[in-house]
């Protein structure tokens, strides 16, 4: 259904750092920033790009908005969660846990207030 997710930054340089970490993390490659100056991030078939607002103004958050990121394992899940935290995440809500219905996950702000989440597939389903 979907081809890619967009989300502003303020800073791209800072936002480089915080997601080549986190994707790296799970098994991925750093970004690259295409020819328009947008970081580009693929990842087990999905994209998310990172650029700075078009129409010139302040890039802000999605007050209720979450990106969802699978991870191959709970240990990605973890190493996400470290590499984030290490290069300018903030960690909210739980510690990377087992949720009831077997997904292991973790969510993080990056460093321009996007929430984001991580989480593997319980163990045994595809």
């Amino acid at each position: 259904m979907f081809t890619h997710v967009m989300i502003g930054s303020n800073d791209l340089t800072r936002s480089k750092a915080f997601y080549d970490a986190t994707f790296v993390a799970l098994g991925g490659v750093a970004g690259e920033i295409d020819a328009r100056g947008r970081l580009v991030y693929v990842h087990n078939g999905g994209r998310l790009m990172v650029t700075t607002p078009i129409d010139g103004n302040p890039a802000t958050v999605a007050n209720g908005g979450t990106i969802g990121i699978l991870a191959d394992s709970a240990e990605h899940v973890r190493a996400w969660h470290a590499a984030g935290t290490a290069n300018g995440g903030t960690a909210i809500e739980s510690p990377p846990s087992e949720r009831p219905n077997g997904f292991f996950v973790a969510y993080l702000r990056d460093p321009d207030g996007n929430k984001l989440s991580v989480r593997s597939r319980p163990q045994g389903s595809n």
